[in-house]
């Protein structure tokens, strides 16, 4: 137990947080917004913050994996728009990643106490688009596009809670795609993000592989039965 558990959290933190991923996985999978669950309870289980988002990542990588799958075989997605904001994605991502690995872990929960509340509160704001559903012009494909997914793509490796929602947000607001197809094409994006910050990350040594494991089955789980 000491080899695998060098934070001591135990089976029943474990049970927590596992069960915190399933949850966050349902959600996430639906209108995203899931680390706004899995992130406070893997800081309440006594995860030190850098460690508990590099744990986060590796759990929804594989959760984020599992839906974009689903989305991708219901034929769904948006192919183009996510072929050209992609790599903007990938990129931000690293950036946000790299950023977060130079704040101190006091200094970095004092940052996440702050930003938690302010990604609920967007998170949740019932937002509507007159434009839904009509196809998505070349100024906002070439140059709208890559704007929101790099810059969202920052946050979801410097932070990450709410980033599926926000992208969502930006692509049935922005560029006018209906809410399933926006809900489809943003897994596309928030995968992109997830898996290249979570290298930056493994290669830190900042993933909590004891509660990131069986995290990261509970959320496949959730997002699928979402």
């Amino acid at each position: 137990m000491d080899a695998l558990d060098p934070l001591h959290i135990g089976l029943l933190g474990l049970c927590f947080l596992t069960a915190a991923a399933f949850f966050a996985g349902l959600i996430d999978s639906v209108a995203g917004g899931g680390g706004l669950i899995s992130l406070p309870a893997t800081l309440l289980a006594g995860v030190p913050p850098q460690m508990a988002l590099g744990t986060g990542k590796f759990m929804a990588s594989m959760g984020t994996t599992a839906s974009f799958l689903t989305y991708a075989r219901s034929g769904v997605v948006a192919w183009r728009v996510a072929a050209v904001g992609t790599g903007f994605s990938l990129v931000g991502s690293i950036l946000g990643a790299r950023a977060v690995l130079f704040i101190d872990n006091a200094v970095l929960g004092k940052v996440i106490l702050v930003l938690l509340p302010l990604a609920d509160l967007l998170t949740f704001m019932p937002v509507r688009s007159p434009r839904e559903g009509k196809s998505v012009g070349t100024i906002a494909l070439y140059a709208v596009t890559p704007l929101l997914c790099t810059c969202i793509g920052f946050y979801d490796g410097f932070f990450g809670p709410g980033t599926g929602s926000f992208m969502l947000l930006g692509l049935h607001c922005l560029l006018g795609l209906g809410l399933v197809t926006s809900s489809a094409t943003a897994k596309a994006f928030n995968l992109a993000s997830n898996v290249s910050s979570l290298v930056v990350f493994i290669v830190s040594g900042k993933v909590y592989y004891f509660a990131a494991l069986p995290m990261a089955l509970a959320n496949v789980a959730g997002n699928i039965v979402g």
